[in-house]
């Protein structure tokens, strides 16, 4: 089952397009990180995710193909944005009870057995919480509906890395224990990179690369060679960065004695190194960056279908 499918999904704003022709699959069972820069389009797609907003293109449905925004696919959503969303002079206790009242499915011992777990008094107010006090009683709040995703907007953004670290493990337990799939779009690769077990890549409001991140991490390599024979094999390989024009030069080699050119490309299961070239595996991080600076690609759908590709070659 397709947590999240999309088909030429687009938002736009009197002129501007936030988002277009975004055009996903993401299996249940998956960390998904959403990953992009400032006006990727990032916040747009998981507010219409999370019926917050109306697509102005395309069509959207989660859950196995309940249609965005409709009271089934609620009931089965939990959402947190960017600013931790809690009410600063309602007691924590206090943000349980309402939530509870507001939501036909909510948990209310459960949140209240995490609360005492994560020593967050029940008395004290939100406002006066730590930053990660307030993100972790905001994520309790959101699991306690008891979501099959769980969808989260830039959570980390505030935190300090000890924070960060353990409202992750939270997320990762309730993936666990209780089967959630989850979105969560953020800037903090190093962190995602440790969780992420798919990646999605938005630039300019379109995706760039989506998939499973172990196949995607099988399906790219460096690859590092003579720079003299570098064009040659960018003509013919799926480059996604030519390192020498990131860097502005090429690098020298151990021996000093020739300059080395680093190829990032796609490459198939049975594709040969060229020889006197070496290949080296790619990080996430390292994945995402890369689509984040490559040139457009007049076909980016493409990234997100390699059966495409190998058909082209």
């Amino acid at each position: 089952m397709n947590v999240i499918e999309t088909l030429g999904l687009g938002k736009r704003y009197r002129d501007t397009w936030a988002l277009r022709d975004c055009t996903l699959s993401i299996p249940e069972g998956h960390m998904a990180a959403l990953v992009g820069p400032n006006g990727a389009g990032k916040s747009t797609l998981v507010n219409i995710l999370a019926g917050l907003a109306v697509p102005t293109t395309g069509t959207v449905a989660v859950l196995g193909g309940r249609p965005a925004g409709s009271p089934a696919a609620l009931d089965g959503i939990a959402y947190m944005a960017q600013d931790a969303p809690v009410y600063k002079n309602l007691s924590a206790a206090d943000m349980v009870h309402i939530t509870g009242n507001l939501n036909r499915l909510f948990d209310e011992p459960y949140a209240k057995r995490r609360l005492a777990e994560l020593d967050i008094p029940p008395g004290k107010k939100a406002g006066r919480l730590s930053g990660g006090q307030q993100a972790q009683l905001a994520l309790t709040l959101a699991l306690a509906r008891r979501p099959r995703l769980l969808i989260l907007d830039e959570p980390l953004a505030a935190l300090d890395p000890l924070a960060r670290r353990d409202f992750l493990a939270t997320v990762m337990v309730a993936m666990a224990d209780d089967g959630v799939s989850v979105l969560l779009s953020s800037h903090a690769l190093a962190e995602l990179e440790r969780v992420a077990d798919y990646l999605v890549v938005l630039r300019g409001g379109e995706p760039r690369v989506a998939g499973q991140a172990d196949d995607l991490l099988t399906g790219h390599r460096v690859l590092t060679g003579p720079a003299a024979e570098a064009d040659a094999i960018a003509a013919r390989a799926s480059v996604v960065q030519d390192k020498r024009a990131a860097s502005g030069f090429a690098s020298r080699s151990a021996s000093g004695s020739a300059s080395q050119a680093h190829l990032l490309v796609r490459v198939g299961a049975d594709d040969p190194v060229p020889p006197g070239w070496e290949a080296h595996p790619v990080t996430l991080e390292e994945l995402a960056l890369a689509y984040l600076r490559a040139p457009a690609d007049p076909n980016p759908q493409d990234q997100l279908h390699p059966e495409r590709i190998e058909a082209s070659r």
